[in-house]
């Protein structure tokens, strides 16, 4: 009996590894031993554009021009905005309040955690 993990995706116990990677046959996912596994609490864990873990209550900095939707604003580099809030729906992970701008939904790639 083999001791390779199950996976996280489909939770198929027909894995097998091929090289790093750990393929599944039955939903084609492949993943390295390094990925984190999920967690059965489902916490959601997201990573600004440098890798740092961000959570809920965090500053954060705006690290690209963006053009709000539907608007003629722009937020600018450099724009911190306080006390965001995760979410897990959309494509957009970060609800927050811009000083000027009011109630925005980020991408977690465009900021940098303060």
């Amino acid at each position: 009996m083999s001791a390779l993990p199950k996976c996280p995706k489909c939770n198929s116990e027909y894995t097998y590894q091929d090289g790093m990677l750990f393929v599944c046959p039955e939903c084609a996912y492949e993943w390295t031993n390094e990925e984190p596994q999920k967690s059965d609490d489902n916490t959601l864990v997201i990573k600004d554009a440098f890798g740092n873990t961000l959570k809920d209550g965090d500053s954060i900095t705006v690290i690209k021009d963006l053009k709000v939707k539907g608007s003629s604003q722009v937020v600018k580099v450099g724009t911190k905005v306080k006390n965001i809030r995760l979410v897990q729906e959309g494509d957009h992970n970060i609800d927050c309040k811009i000083d000027g701008i009011g109630p925005m939904k980020l991408k977690s790639e465009f900021v940098k955690k303060v």
